[in-house]
């Protein structure tokens, strides 16, 4: 064979496999035809979060969505979270379900999404825009409001309580303390209602110092409100430490298998429960929908129920809990 022959071989031989490659990449990189929808909680450690994860799987296997499921380890980390929502910007996946960290810190990186043609839906918590798709959430403020109707009663209208902040500008933890606030002071004026010194931050430990520090403060204290899972978890254990259970009123929010059981053992007298699996899964939806033409509704109120150890077998509250 000579060299000519040779050569015009070889060049076959290269030609074919670039086409091979060139083929193999063009079906790497051509679409799925699978829309992707992140969902940005405020963090993932929390029973809470799980929840909503689990609801937002739900919905992405039945409306055959990938769904991308990231946020900051911690839910003071605003920053972290803003950093979520852009890189998820650029990576231009079809929607956005957020739930933000602080209602002004992430309004202009929800702008920019909505600018860049990414629709967004709030959840959990509201957010200082209109520039959003449709809000998914509790009604807090009336969560707040079955809080404080709950712990008067309770108390017989009498005694000393104590609201557990969670963190300041975090709307739906601002809602509820707003809530539980104004009902006491309308509805039961023989209440002394303790104004918010301290903060725990939206973690355990730091909500466990300053429950302490409350009730140091207050050796009388009769009631004690905690906002969410993690305020509510360090309520308990300060109660349990200083062997107070079914002497001060815990009051929560939120429901844990831990929580569940603090209920059944007296430590918590009851725990306004949310839907986080509804929220999940109807904050993906409703980006499927706005995607598809639809006009989702605006405000979707996944509902607010007040668990006790009376209605803790009933097949509502067994639900939400499990």
């Amino acid at each position: 064979m000579n060299k000519t022959k040779l050569s015009i071989i070889v060049a076959l031989f290269l030609l074919i496999a670039v086409s091979v490659t060139a083929c193999n990449k063009s079906a790497e990189n051509k679409p799925s035809g699978q829309k992707k929808i992140a969902v940005i909680p405020k963090g993932v450690s929390h029973f809470f979060w799980q929840s909503v994860k689990a609801g937002a799987d739900a919905a992405g296997k039945d409306l055959n969505v990938e769904i991308i499921w990231k946020g900051p380890a911690m839910e003071t980390d605003i920053s972290g979270q803003i950093n979520i929502v852009e890189d998820m910007i650029n990576r231009r996946v079809d929607g956005i379900v957020l739930a933000p960290s602080h209602g002004d810190s992430l309004v202009s990186i929800t702008e920019r999404a909505q600018r860049e043609n990414i629709p967004v839906t709030i959840f959990d918590s509201g957010i200082s825009t209109d520039q959003y798709v449709s809000y998914v959430a509790t009604d807090n403020r009336q969560g707040g409001v079955v809080a404080a109707r709950r712990m008067g009663e309770k108390l017989g209208g009498k005694g000393k309580v104590a609201i557990l902040g969670v963190k300041k500008g975090s709307v739906s933890t601002d809602e509820r303390e707003d809530g539980f606030r104004e009902t006491i002071l309308k509805e039961f004026p023989g209440i002394n209602l303790i104004p918010i010194i301290f903060y725990g931050e939206s973690v355990a430990t730091k909500s466990l110092s300053v429950a302490e520090d409350i009730m140091t403060a207050n050796p009388d204290l009769a009631g004690l409100f905690a906002s969410n899972e993690t305020s509510t978890v360090g309520a308990v254990n300060a109660i349990r430490q200083r062997n107070l259970a079914g002497k001060v009123t815990l009051v929560g929010f939120d429901a844990s298998p831990d929580l569940v059981r603090s209920i059944q053992e007296g430590g918590i007298d009851s725990l306004v429960l949310q839907d986080p699996f509804k929220m999940g899964y109807e904050g993906v939806k409703t980006i499927l929908d706005k995607l598809a033409g639809k006009t989702p509704e605006r405000r979707i109120d996944t509902g607010v129920k007040l668990l006790t150890k009376d209605n803790l077998e009933t097949p509502e509250m067994q639900r939400l809990i499990k």
